[in-house]
């Protein structure tokens, strides 16, 4: 089994799953188009598209909480379109250390131990 720092985890498997939630909730509660949310999260539609047929950023699941946070997000993403960057780290930054992140790393990485707090004291 390979070494994942916690920062390939994020990039790899965290950031495409926002993407994806975001896309959702543009499109299926927000009522966008599919190029208007890809213009929101400067995307291409065609990439808007594969995040919401799960044909990325399917490898990981929200808890009830996060997708709460997502939706808050995304309504700010809305009210300011140019802090979507912002929004996105600071997503990211909460996620780290959580339960849900901390669960794909031990899966990914059976040499993590179940008290590692790495991404706790970098989030």
């Amino acid at each position: 089994m390979a070494l994942h720092m916690p920062q390939e985890v994020e990039v790899w498997y965290l950031l495409p799953a926002l993407r994806r939630e975001l896309a959702r909730v543009f499109v299926d509660e927000e009522g966008l188009s599919q190029k208007e949310a890809a213009e929101l999260l400067g995307l291409t539609q065609a990439a808007v598209s594969q995040y919401l047929h799960t044909k990325r950023g399917s490898d990981l699941k929200f808890t009830k909480q996060e997708l709460t946070d997502i939706r808050a997000e995304a309504k700010g993403i809305r009210k300011n379109p140019n802090s979507i960057m912002q929004s996105l780290n600071d997503l990211c930054r909460r996620m780290m250390g959580g339960k849900t992140m901390c669960d794909l790393h031990r899966r990914l990485d059976g040499t993590i131990p179940a008290t590692c707090s790495v991404c706790k004291v970098a989030a």
